[in-house]
């Protein structure tokens, strides 16, 4: 599956290679990571959990840097292995610089298999879409925040992107909660009896 998308950035080309290559911006661009550790100048180690249709997964894998023109264009790769699955997927990313401002171009591509896979093309072309979205609309907010003109002077940041948080935990309580009072409801109706 391929995916492509752009962002203009109010910011110089210079600035936002060295964001493409800050380990914590990179970090929190990932939907659901849980840790972001460089191994080199080129590779990280990387955990994600995320929700996948009915399923919830966490993937552990590599993320590499490759095809380098310094503040041009790389190529960031990522491996991921689950339970449920494996996706692997690759980001082509290059930087035009006009008048002070930066055009962030990508194109991604994305393979998935295992269970996950079975969850039908149209659901994972979906997810996939949403998190690659969020991926470069996270790092267009990090990186150059856009601010609207309000009453005040110093105006409001407008987000491009709704920061997205793995529910996994929270269906698990949701659900213990469920069945308490399920339980209860049993316990106080064969006690009334």
């Amino acid at each position: 599956m391929k995916l492509v998308g752009s962002y203009t950035l109010n910011a110089k080309k210079e600035f936002v290679w060295k964001a493409l290559n800050d380990a914590d911006i990179l970090k929190q661009c990932i939907p659901g990571c849980d840790s972001f550790i460089k191994i080199n100048n080129n590779t990280f180690e990387a955990s994600a959990t995320n929700q996948i249709g009915p399923m919830n997964a966490t993937f552990a894998g590599t993320v590499t840097l490759s095809n380098i023109k310094e503040n041009e264009s790389y190529t960031i790769s990522g491996e991921g292995h689950s339970s449920v699955g494996f996706a692997n997927g690759s980001a082509d990313v290059n930087l035009i610089q006009t008048n002070g401002v930066t055009k962030l171009n990508y194109e991604v591509n994305i393979d998935i298999g295992g269970k996950i896979a079975q969850l039908g093309s149209r659901l994972i072309d979906g997810v996939a879409k949403k998190m690659s979205d969020y991926f470069f609309g996270r790092f267009a907010d990090l990186v150059a925040p856009i601010k609207s003109q309000e009453d005040s002077n110093e105006g409001v940041e407008v987000k491009r992107v709704k920061e997205l948080k793995s529910n996994f935990l929270n269906k698990y309580i949701y659900s213990a909660i469920g069945i308490l009072i399920l339980l209860l409801v049993v316990i106080f109706y064969f006690v009334s009896r």
